[in-house]
Protein backbone atom coordinates (compact mmCIF):
# COMPACT_ATOMS: atom_id res chain seq x y z
CA UNK A 1 0.00 0.00 0.00
CA UNK A 2 1.37 3.50 -1.15
CA UNK A 3 1.11 6.60 1.00
CA UNK A 4 -1.60 7.84 -1.30
CA UNK A 5 -3.79 5.05 -0.24
CA UNK A 6 -3.00 4.90 3.21
CA UNK A 7 -3.81 8.90 3.37
CA UNK A 8 -7.22 7.92 1.55
CA UNK A 9 -8.46 5.15 3.93
CA UNK A 10 -7.15 7.54 6.88
CA UNK A 11 -9.37 10.63 5.64
CA UNK A 12 -12.07 7.76 5.04
CA UNK A 13 -11.94 6.61 8.66
CA UNK A 14 -11.70 9.86 10.23
CA UNK A 15 -14.94 11.65 8.47
CA UNK A 16 -16.81 8.14 8.84
CA UNK A 17 -16.52 8.26 12.72
CA UNK A 18 -16.45 12.29 12.58
CA UNK A 19 -20.24 11.94 11.44
CA UNK A 20 -20.84 8.78 14.25
CA UNK A 21 -19.60 11.05 17.21
CA UNK A 22 -20.18 14.56 16.11
CA UNK A 23 -24.50 14.18 16.93
CA UNK A 24 -23.83 12.66 20.69
CA UNK A 25 -24.02 13.78 23.60
CA UNK A 26 -25.26 17.35 21.71
CA UNK A 27 -28.54 19.59 23.22
CA UNK A 28 -30.52 21.62 20.84
CA UNK A 29 -30.97 25.42 21.65
CA UNK A 30 -34.57 24.54 22.85
CA UNK A 31 -33.35 21.85 25.08
CA UNK A 32 -31.35 24.41 26.61
CA UNK A 33 -33.76 28.03 26.32
CA UNK A 34 -30.57 29.59 24.92
CA UNK A 35 -32.11 30.29 21.43
CA UNK A 36 -29.98 32.90 19.26
CA UNK A 37 -32.49 34.50 16.70
CA UNK A 38 -32.44 33.43 13.54
CA UNK A 39 -31.26 29.70 13.83
CA UNK A 40 -33.68 26.69 14.09
CA UNK A 41 -34.76 25.54 17.26
CA UNK A 42 -33.00 22.32 16.48
CA UNK A 43 -29.04 23.94 16.33
CA UNK A 44 -27.07 22.65 18.92
CA UNK A 45 -26.17 25.01 21.61
CA UNK A 46 -22.59 23.61 21.94
CA UNK A 47 -21.48 21.29 19.96
CA UNK A 48 -17.77 20.98 21.09
CA UNK A 49 -16.43 20.19 18.24
CA UNK A 50 -12.80 20.50 19.35
CA UNK A 51 -13.21 18.06 22.09
CA UNK A 52 -14.89 15.90 19.57
CA UNK A 53 -12.19 16.52 16.85
CA UNK A 54 -9.86 15.27 19.02
CA UNK A 55 -11.30 12.10 20.51
CA UNK A 56 -12.20 11.20 16.54
CA UNK A 57 -8.29 11.92 15.57
CA UNK A 58 -7.71 9.71 18.82
CA UNK A 59 -9.62 6.47 17.88
CA UNK A 60 -8.82 6.80 13.90
CA UNK A 61 -5.22 6.53 14.32
CA UNK A 62 -5.09 2.73 15.74
CA UNK A 63 -8.47 1.43 14.01
CA UNK A 64 -5.90 2.70 10.50
CA UNK A 65 -3.33 0.85 12.33
CA UNK A 66 -5.02 -1.77 12.35
CA UNK A 67 -6.77 -2.22 9.37
CA UNK A 68 -3.43 -1.34 7.15
CA UNK A 69 -1.64 -4.07 9.36
CA UNK A 70 -4.01 -6.51 8.02
CA UNK A 71 -4.13 -5.31 4.34
CA UNK A 72 -0.24 -5.23 4.00
CA UNK A 73 -0.06 -8.56 5.62
CA UNK A 74 -1.86 -10.07 3.08
CA UNK A 75 -4.30 -11.82 5.85
CA UNK A 76 -7.68 -10.29 3.92
CA UNK A 77 -6.72 -10.32 0.11
CA UNK A 78 -9.04 -8.34 -2.64
CA UNK A 79 -9.02 -12.14 -4.28
CA UNK A 80 -10.60 -13.28 -1.18
CA UNK A 81 -13.92 -10.77 -2.30
CA UNK A 82 -13.79 -11.86 -6.07
CA UNK A 83 -17.84 -12.83 -6.19
CA UNK A 84 -17.79 -13.86 -9.71
CA UNK A 85 -15.44 -16.99 -9.40
CA UNK A 86 -12.54 -15.44 -11.42
CA UNK A 87 -14.94 -14.83 -14.21
CA UNK A 88 -13.26 -12.54 -17.19
CA UNK A 89 -15.03 -10.33 -19.44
Amino acid sequence: MGIGPAFVMFAVIWFMLLLIILPMRMQSQSETGKIVKGTPLSAPDDPKLGKKVKWVTILTIPLWALICGVIISGVITVDMFDIYNGIEN
